[in-house]
């Protein structure tokens, strides 16, 4: 019942009708930057990140890319910390889901900050779907290229080694 007042007309109707493309309708296009805290080990930031997005998909969303954009300074001190590791995620999920994701996010307390930001206007959800195929690009691109470079200095060492 609360669900029905979170729904525009247009979304209303196209339930009614039963229109096979009601969940174009029904899910928005969203994009979370969050900060963790830098006191933690690699391990223990992964796992904040991990949880911040079973948040988002245990409350109906479907994460489209993520970009790590790492350690960072912050503009001014947050909880006495300096710096702060930035990640952003973008996904689509149901509006009235944004209420809960953002109260389990205010309850964790190894995030600093967020930002909630919604694309609604078919010129916003252009630049979301710019933005995510960036970061899906930008996930790809250094797997590959660091992979070669690491390998061909191992393989000219060990070659410079057994030579002597």
């Amino acid at each position: 019942m609360s669900e029905a007042i979170f729904r525009s007309e247009r979304e209303t109707k196209a339930l009614q009708t039963g229109n096979t493309k009601r969940r174009s309708y029904y899910m928005r296009h969203y994009e979370n930057l969050v900060i963790v805290k830098p006191a933690m080990t690699a391990e223990e930031i992964q796992a904040v990140i991990k949880n911040v997005e079973e948040t988002i998909t245990s409350n109906g969303g479907e994460i489209a890319a993520t970009d790590a954009m790492g350690m960072r300074k912050l503009a001014y001190p947050i909880e006495k910390n300096e710096r702060g590791y930035y990640h952003v995620i973008y996904y689509s999920v149901a509006p009235a889901a944004i209420a809960e994701i953002e109260r389990r996010f205010r309850i964790n307390e190894d995030l600093l900050r967020f930002v909630t930001i919604k694309y609604d206007t078919n010129r916003e959800v252009a630049a979301w779907n710019g933005l995510v195929e960036k970061a899906k690009k930008a996930a790809a691109t250094p797997a590959k290229e660091e992979t070669p470079a690491e390998e061909a200095p191992k393989a000219e060492e060990t070659t410079e080694a057994a030579a002597e």
